[in-house]
């Protein structure tokens, strides 16, 4: 398990009423046709008007793992090749989230919350999910939304904006609170456009859904598990569904959706087809790692007792060890290790172990050996170029400068690999060089003014035009978009 990092998306909507009123205010101020062009998602959860992404300012939590995306890219491969979507054009992220969640705010980018694996106790169900956003990317769901979202605020903004009107000349007459009529006719105006672009928003989800059931059999793989995710949805919905407005749901329902699936998938040759037994092994290893690392040893020892002598509950137990006792854990890990030698994350968690137990020139071994393993894994260059940062050896620091920039290339979003990268340049007498690293780091956090402030001090020490120069001028030139406006 990697570094967590926070990403700052677009706005998020609550209620249908809070989202009239907020509709309001913004028609007030002139900002109605933009402020939701930021903060569009097409979502699996179930969740009604709320979006996956948090308030403008907010922060998404990400993990990074090595293991666990590289699983979730096999498994998205032969799904993205059925859906026509390039190879590489889609990049999956690990959000910090147990909730069961996934989604995609444009075609470049799809969330997955790890509880989505904790949950699943099959590939499938995981595959399921990445299907049905499939379905929203290769329908270009995104952008048909926008212009569905367009016409939907067309049919309300003439009556918010008397309604609006009505609500400020209540207040202009001293009334002690909002005039009910003024806001009872901009909720209804509101309602009549949201009610349009909510059932819009259900025929897309419908349509994703339909598009993961042709994904799945194209590439000979069992519905089953996409099946058990919406039974999961429908029995959380059944005591609420009585209270449930289903027009007032940008899904439909769970248990509609389940109906409507179910007969298609059954008539599938390959609904009784099982994963294969090496893909729910990676997935068991998988769903055991992020349940350590994400719980209380306690919660995992009654998760993964100790008479589960099965590998999964080893690695959970010995991730749980290394979470409450640090180099207390080695013994647990070397068994691991002399159970599969060639596992590479064995071999990380232990660098890992020692990393973090303050014994860095200890781990490097185990990085070296991860990245012998796997050497075109970017996580494992950056874990090795931390553990020779901070080693505190000036000998080490060149080895630690190439290691980290041939990590950088690989997974040019690692934060801590600037970081690491800026510490061992600046050990080493290249302060400008660091001083880019550091923005480069701190543009990719979000932070563009800092990142400015230190892409512009290293301009002024970089001869102009070499790359490091173009770096910095690139950062400084940067001017980030601005949504909700």
């Amino acid at each position: 398990m990697s570094e967590k990092t926070e990403l700052s998306p677009g706005r998020t909507e609550g209620s249908l009423a809070t989202s009239c009123r907020r509709l309001i205010a913004r028609t007030l101020t002139r900002t109605l046709a933009l402020t939701l062009s930021g903060a569009m998602t097409a979502s699996l959860a179930m969740t009604g008007l709320s979006s996956p992404l948090q308030a403008q300012g907010a922060k998404i939590p990400l993990v990074r793992d090595a293991e666990t995306e590289e699983l979730l890219r096999d498994y998205a491969r032969p799904i993205f090749k059925a859906a026509g979507i390039d190879q590489g054009q889609v990049e999956i992220i690990l959000v910090n989230d147990k909730d069961f969640n996934a989604f995609v705010p444009d075609a470049r980018r799809m969330f997955i919350n790890i509880g989505v694996i904790m949950d699943a106790q099959t590939p499938g169900e995981v595959i399921g999910v990445i299907a049905h956003e499939s379905g929203h990317i290769a329908g270009r769901h995104l952008v048909r939304l926008r212009e569905a979202l367009a016409n939907a605020q067309i049919m309300s903004v003439i009556g918010m904006v008397l309604g609006a009107g009505a609500v400020v000349a209540g207040a202009s007459q001293g009334a002690g609170g909002i005039d009910g009529s003024g806001a009872a006719m901009a909720l209804s105006a509101g309602s009549i456009g949201q009610r349009s672009l909510l059932a819009y928003q259900r025929g897309e989800e419908a349509a994703a859904d339909k598009a993961a059931l042709k994904y799945l059999e194209m590439t000979g793989q069992s519905a089953r598990g996409m099946l058990k995710t919406f039974e999961r949805f429908a029995d959380q919905q059944l005591v609420a569904s009585k209270y449930t407005d289903p027009y007032a749901l940008s899904h439909p329902m769970a248990r509609e959706r389940y109906a409507s699936l179910e007969a298609a998938a059954a008539k599938s040759k390959y609904f009784d087809k099982p994963a294969p037994p090496a893909l729910q092994a990676r997935h068991d290893m998988v769903r055991a790692k992020l349940i350590a690392f994400s719980s209380h040893p306690n919660a995992v020892a009654r998760v993964y007792p100790s008479s589960d002598t099965s590998l999964p509950a080893q690695y959970a137990r010995a991730i749980a060890a290394m979470q409450s006792r640090g180099r207390g854990a080695l013994k647990d890990i070397d068994a691991l290790i002399k159970q599969q030698p060639d596992n590479p994350h064995f071999h990380e968690l232990k660098g890992q172990t020692l990393l973090e137990s303050g014994k860095p020139r200890e781990a490097i071994p185990s990085f070296q050996r991860a990245l012998a393993l796997r050497p075109d894994e970017g996580q494992f260059h950056i874990w090795l170029g931390y553990a020779l940062v901070g080693a505190n050896d000036k000998s080490l620091l060149p080895e630690a400068e190439r290691v980290l920039r041939a990590g950088l290339v690989r997974d040019p979003n690692s934060g801590i690999g600037y970081s690491q990268l800026a510490i061992a340049l600046g050990r080493q007498g290249k302060q400008a060089e660091a001083d880019v690293a550091t923005a480069q780091g701190l543009s990719m956090s979000g932070d563009f003014e800092g990142a400015r402030r230190y892409a512009a001090r290293a301009q002024k020490n970089l001869k102009p035009g070499s790359p490091a120069w173009l770096q910095a001028d690139d950062i400084v030139a940067y001017k980030p978009p601005k949504l909700g406006r």
